[in-house]
């Protein structure tokens, strides 16, 4: 049975509707007008990096989520926890090009979601840079660009578009039978996305983030599992060993459900849904995750020069 890594996909619901209710900009008549075309763009958003591998299903985390987790968090813009472009020269192999067009992507959408102009021109060229190197340019083509130009301080639309982006970049992957580079792209945005949120807990915590930190050891799993099959090569099998250390702090996090009679609402014919899980994941074990992540990440963005 196919099985689908699930990177918050209530975050990416909620983009969805926050896309929808203001993506686009303009008067309300061309709201109206483009509605439709609105509406198919936010849902391929949304859905954008479910990917076959091997049988399998797995849910390439979009820079949409990213984004809404930063906006959930209410945590003020800080520029010091993006990879720098200054970093862009350094990329040289495919390998590290395609990490780190993950890493630059989670950073785009997060620049997009403050409306950073300046930063969100700097990223978008990091990331088209990245991914005509990549032979993924269908992705950013001219068109593409040129709706990124026009939505530029529309911080939904630029989400939707991010989302967007990758999703045909990874299609365009799969299509040429390059899953092993849609792989790093997925491990790149993840780790970039995991990154923030440790990153935002560390300045203003809360039971969400502490939450979505925890969440993250099935998709852990996951991910060791997909590269799994790449292990021969030597630099996978650095990032794997760190990878398979990280799973072992997550083993100590813990889940229990508790199952609770639903109450139903004749009058209004609802139901409430009583039953939840509970997790267990420690401050020390953060402390670990967090130190782990930063290990990781600083080993993606700062490749060893042959």
């Amino acid at each position: 049975m196919n099985k689908v890594l699930k990177l918050s996909t209530y975050l990416l619901l909620s983009a969805g509707a926050l896309a929808l209710s203001s993506c686009g900009g303009g008067n309300e008549d061309k709201k109206a007008e483009n509605t439709e075309d609105i509406q198919e763009d936010t849902t391929k958003a949304v859905s954008a990096g479910v990917v076959n591998m091997g049988g399998e299903l797995f849910s390439i985390p979009s820079p949409i989520q990213t984004a809404m987790l930063i906006q959930s968090s209410g945590a003020q813009y800080d520029k010091a926890i993006l990879n720098g472009k200054e970093n862009l020269s350094q990329y040289t192999t495919d390998y590290s090009k395609a990490l780190n067009l993950g890493i630059y992507g989670a950073d785009l959408g997060y620049v997009s979601m403050y409306n950073k102009t300046q930063d969100v021109l700097i990223y978008l060229t990091a990331v088209k840079k990245i991914s005509d190197e990549l032979g993924v340019s269908s992705a950013f083509n001219e068109s593409t660009m040129k709706r990124f130009q026009d939505n530029m301080s529309n911080k939904d639309s630029m989400t939707v578009l991010v989302g967007l982006s990758y999703r045909e970049g990874n299609a365009f992957l799969q299509q040429n039978k390059r899953t092993d580079m849609s792989s790093l792209i997925l491990v790149g945005g993840w780790i970039e996305s995991l990154n923030f949120a440790l990153c935002v807990n560390k300045v203003k915590p809360s039971e969400a983030l502490k939450r979505r930190i925890a969440d993250q050891k099935q998709t852990l799993g996951s991910i060791v599992k997909l590269l799994s099959q790449y292990e021969s090569k030597v630099e996978y099998a650095e990032l794997i060993d760190q990878l398979k250390d990280l799973s072992k702090v997550y083993d100590g996090v813990t889940y229990k459900y508790t199952f609770e009679q639903p109450e139903t609402n004749e009058a209004t014919k609802t139901t409430t849904i009583n039953s939840h899980t509970d997790v267990t994941i420690s401050k020390e074990q953060i402390e670990q995750i967090t130190n782990k992540v930063e290990a990781i990440r600083k080993k993606i963005i700062t490749p060893s020069k042959a």
